[in-house]
């Protein structure tokens, strides 16, 4: 055994043994961090507008702060930006993580010196986790791969600014420092393909054992990968690859394919790590569930999904929340973000511990005739009628079709296959089934005849991606929306509709 396994078994012992115990204080943790958030950040500019001195319970911080998303938290951005200190949280954010907007553009949120450590730990203790439970911990001497965002940081009104994938990178231990792959020099190429293409020749050599990413872009380094070795597996290119850490998107949609492409067996590890924090992962391999990160500095509320656009929604603490309800998440940081709407919604699998499940974006949803189809269930719907007949899906997104030329309105299904099915109008049937058996309102809508069923467009090859390069966000940590409730993607696919 190399001297790296040999000193990670026993820290990677004391770290879960850690985590075992405090997850069963994780309301008391919950209390503490909420107490301390609100004495820390009583005499800054947020603090002072909404009475923090006063708040004492729970109940008093729901009546002074309400929920906001980043459109909201704004104007208090643009001050820290513009040079003023103590306005969301003490003194100024050491970084700002940047990351894509809707309605606002770039988003800019604050990682403070209390902050950085949940960011840089959360993906720490799910290896080290994965260690203790496995009994392996042979990676560590071999290469790994992080495909993140570049580290090379820009600066906004005078705070260091990035990926918050490249501000992370900067944190790697330095015993890590001489497993890491790419280079430095690879790392902050912007260029998705070029850098690409850089990564795959330092790599294909090399002797992975830990792979690192979002599923879709892991998935095109594996393709390329496997185009320049002959059509070989990647566990043929790489034997002693042992483990994927993933998160960012929900792993099923890509699952079949991506465990096709490793030919055999490799442990996967989730995570559901975000710019605003490292809120959960995957802390008993092959266990459903992420467990929440409930002792590092985040204050978690949780809402009702079918509640986010309600004027005066229901707001609960963790220890309100129930398995198997949909809830979007809220949370107050200790980088200054105060009952802040992440955007995310969430599904409890277990609340001793709290374990949950990623289960889709509040505002990618589809609603337009009051069906409100959110991204779990059509994830669900494909994944289950692919499953059945052996298919692979590359990507997919979905959109509503409500001025139709002739008959019912209907969802319409954009999906690049692997291959796609020989009967297009059967599969299309068992999605559809799919779907109504799990969404009631949907079900209902095309019982009474008020929608039609789905409609499957099959894209080209590569169509995504080229898509995704057309409006500059091919790469790094960017995503395709699963749902949304307008045309303006459905449209712009249109040049990549093969049938």
């Amino acid at each position: 055994m190399k001297i790296k396994s040999f000193l990670a078994k026993p820290y990677a012992s004391i770290i879960h043994s850690k985590l075992r115990k405090g997850m069963m204080l994780a309301e008391e943790h919950q209390q503490g961090i909420f107490q301390h958030l609100i004495k820390r950040a009583a005499n800054t500019a947020f603090g002072k507008e909404h009475g923090f001195k006063k708040i004492k319970t729970y109940d008093d911080f729901k009546k002074a702060v309400p929920v906001r998303d980043y459109e909201a938290f704004a104007p208090y951005i643009d001050k820290i930006k513009n040079g003023a200190q103590d306005v969301l949280w003490n003194g100024r954010p050491i970084y700002f993580a940047k990351t894509s907007g809707t309605t606002s553009g770039a988003k800019y949120i604050p990682i403070s010196k209390d902050s950085i450590s949940n960011h840089i730990n959360g993906a720490r203790d799910a290896l080290l986790c994965y260690m203790a439970e496995s009994g392996t911990t042979e990676f560590a001497n071999g290469k790994m791969i992080f495909l993140s965002g570049s580290p090379e940081l820009e600066r906004i009104g005078s705070i260091p600014t990035g990926r918050l994938s490249g501000i992370v990178n900067h944190f790697i231990p330095r015993y890590l420092r001489g497993n890491q792959l790419p280079s430095y020099e690879t790392n902050c190429i912007e260029d998705w393909e070029v850098k690409l293409d850089k990564i795959v020749n330092e790599t294909m050599h090399e002797d992975m054992t830990l792979i690192s990413g979002i599923p879709p872009w892991m998935q095109m380094y594996f393709d390329w990968l496997s185009e320049r070795n002959e059509g070989k597996k990647i566990k043929e290119i790489f034997p002693n690859l042992q483990a994927i850490l993933h998160g960012g998107v929900n792993f099923e949609p890509y699952k079949a394919r991506l465990l096709d492409s490793l030919g055999k067996h490799v442990d996967m590890i989730e995570t559901f790590p975000a710019s605003e924090g490292f809120f959960a992962f995957q802390d008993v391999p092959g266990k459903e569930g992420l467990l929440l990160n409930t002792d590092s500095g985040i204050f978690y509320e949780f809402i009702p999904a079918d509640e986010i656009f309600n004027p005066s929604p229901t707001r609960l603490s963790l220890g309100e929340v129930e398995t198997g309800v949909n809830y979007a998440l809220i949370v107050s940081t200790n980088a200054g973000l105060w009952g802040y709407n992440i955007g995310d919604t969430v599904r409890f699998v277990n609340t001793n511990p709290y374990r949950l499940v990623v289960t889709g974006r509040v505002k990618h949803f589809i609603s337009a005739f009051g069906e409100h189809v959110i991204g779990e269930e059509v994830e669900h719907a494909l994944n289950s009628a692919s499953a059945a007949e052996g298919l692979q899906i590359i990507e997919f997104t979905v959109a509503p079709a409500i001025q139709v030329t002739q008959g019912l309105p209907y969802h319409e299904w954009f999906i690049e296959f692997e291959t796609p099915p020989q009967d297009l109008i059967a599969f299309a049937a068992r999605v559809n089934k799919y779907l109504r058996d799990k969404n009631i309102y949907y079900n209902d809508l095309i019982t009474g005849n008020i929608l039609d069923t789905l409609k499957i467009r099959v894209m080209k090859k590569n169509s995504f991606i080229e898509y995704m390069k057309s409006i500059g966000k091919l790469g790094g940590q960017n995503k395709v929306p699963r749902l949304s409730n307008d045309r303006k993607i459905a449209d712009a696919l249109q040049p990549w509709i093969s049938y």
